[in-house]
């Protein structure tokens, strides 16, 4: 019988860095599959910046790696994706906000709107929540069709982060779970 390969997962928060209460950050203080890109700053995002810390976070894995994706850090995605191509397994794309939606912080973003209309390089799922203020489901889907992925909607879960109450929100990690166990080596 085959060893179990654990697939490392990179954890990619949105702005603030995803804290405490956080699914993120619950879900890699339980499992050490789970490791977190380090940015330069968490409140004043730079996509080159960003695009720099996850390059090395993907060069560091130990294997192709998930990316776990919340909010900015899904622009974040789209953006890099052509840099990372088959570098990455896969990418789990929670809460895609609209850069052009009223509830985008344009001035504390602005790198990161206009992400590519483009299919990304690697198998992808996007989750959306049916009340999410940064990001309708209409525009959940057309990033979908515009990036190639899968998309689930998971429910009335607001912007699916702490405020949300979900804790370490189970459902999204068996939605995690059963997306890897479904990539190609």
């Amino acid at each position: 019988m085959a060893a179990l390969t654990i697939v490392p997962k990179l954890v990619l928060p949105g702005i603030g860095g995803s804290g405490q209460d956080h699914w993120q950050s619950l879900w890699e203080a339980a499992d050490t599959s789970f490791r977190r890109f380090r940015p330069s700053s968490w409140d004043a995002p730079e996509l080159d910046d960003w695009t720099m810390a996850l390059d090395a976070a993907v060069s560091q894995a130990p294997a192709r790696p998930v990316l776990v994706a919340h909010s900015l850090a899904c622009l974040l995605v789209a953006h890099a994706a052509p840099m990372l191509g088959r570098r990455v397994r896969g990418a789990f794309l929670v809460a895609v906000p609209d850069p052009d939606g009223p509830a985008f912080p344009a001035k504390e973003a602005a790198s990161f709107a206009n992400p590519p209309a483009l299919p990304l390089p690697f198998p992808a799922l996007i989750i959306a929540s049916a009340d999410d203020p940064y990001g309708t489901p209409d525009h959940a889907w057309r990033r979908a069709r515009e990036w190639g992925t899968s998309l689930i909607e998971a429910g009335v879960l607001g912007h699916i982060n702490a405020a949300s109450g979900l804790e370490d929100w189970p459902q999204g990690r068996m939605l995690l779970e059963a997306f890897c166990a479904g990539l190609p080596d």
